[in-house]
C-alpha cells in the first residue's frame, strides 16, 4: 500500500472531515480512503455516450424516416468579430 501525505489542509475542511468520519464511525484516514474510492469508482469508464443513447431508446419502435433532399450546398456562416 502507498502512503499519501496532504499538506496545507484548511482547518474548516479538516473539521468537516473529522465530523464526517465520526458520523461513519471511522478514522479521518479511513474516511479519506472511502471518499477517494467512492469518487474514483464513479469516474471509471463505462459505456460510451452512443451506447447509452442506444440503450435508452432501444425499447422504442423503429423510428426510420426519410431525410429531406439537400437542394443547395452548405453555406459558410460569417460571425462578427
Amino acid at each position: 500500500m502507498a502512503t499519501l501525505t496532504i499538506r496545507d489542509v484548511d482547518e474548516a475542511l479538516k473539521a468537516k472531515l473529522r465530523v464526517r468520519a465520526a458520523e461513519h464511525g471511522r478514522s479521518m484516514e479511513a474516511e479519506v480512503r472511502a471518499i477517494l474510492a467512492e469518487v474514483l469508482v464513479e469516474l471509471a469508464p463505462g459505456p460510451g455516450m452512443g451506447s447509452r443513447i442506444r440503450q435508452r431508446f432501444s425499447d422504442l419502435d423503429d423510428a426510420s424516416f426519410d431525410l429531406p433532399a439537400r437542394d443547395e450546398p452548405a453555406r459558410i456562416v460569417e460571425l462578427p468579430e
